[in-house]
């Protein structure tokens, strides 16, 4: 019961995981160019399934391995996500007049494994204290990832849904989606940039 319990919570938890903010912002970047609902939630999907294959890959060796993460290599690797958003920010913003075009597979898929790095240690540190058998580990690892997959889904479906009720949308309204999302991301990316960097101290942590 327990143990049913405790992959319960991981579900949950990856759902939850996959609506924080820089996840959001991140994602809406990259579908405001599209104009289908399905072709969205395979946005979120993908970004999913990046995002759970870093997890069970740097996870997995934090746990079987017992790989230890300094507090600068954390920090570093929250940073990624920051300049990741700043980038697909300045992209949008560079892209706004340009036709739209198809998202790529492995676009979101990269994203999802950036944003896996940044996410990694808190969701193994947080099953170690509960969890002694590296298979049910590893196995609490699937379930947190299947959980962030199907929270993405759903996300995505959300921002991609008044589309679908408001019909396609013109060239202007899809121009006004990417200049906001771009901006919106580039600012996000600012900011945790500066949190990370200076409140969180990682320019100045020597360990």
């Amino acid at each position: 019961m327990t143990l049913l319990i405790t992959f319960l919570t991981s579900l949950m938890l990856g759902m939850r995981h996959a609506t924080d903010p820089d996840h959001v912002v991140a994602v809406t970047t990259i579908v405001s160019s599209e104009r289908s609902v399905l072709k969205a939630a395979r946005i979120g999907a993908l970004w999913g399934l990046g995002h759970s294959l870093t997890i069970l890959v740097v996870g997995g060796a934090i746990i079987v391995f017992k790989v230890a993460f300094s507090v600068r290599l954390g920090l570093s690797m929250e940073l990624t996500v920051a300049i990741m958003l700043i980038v697909l920010g300045l992209l949008n913003l560079l892209n706004v007049n340009a036709h739209p075009k198809p998202v790529a597979p492995a676009r979101p898929l990269l994203i999802g494994v950036v944003h896996g790095l940044a996410g990694s240690a808190g969701a193994a540190l947080l099953l170690v204290p509960l969890i002694d058998d590296p298979r049910f580990a590893a196995l609490y690892l699937m379930v947190f990832g299947l959980g962030t997959i199907a929270g993405m889904s759903l996300v995505t479906l959300a921002i991609a849904a008044p589309a679908l009720v408001a019909g396609p949308p013109t060239a202007r309204v899809q121009r006004g989606i990417r200049l906001a999302s771009g901006v919106v991301s580039v600012v996000f990316g600012v900011y945790l940039a500066y949190k990370i960097g200076i409140i969180d101290g990682l320019f100045g942590v020597t360990s």
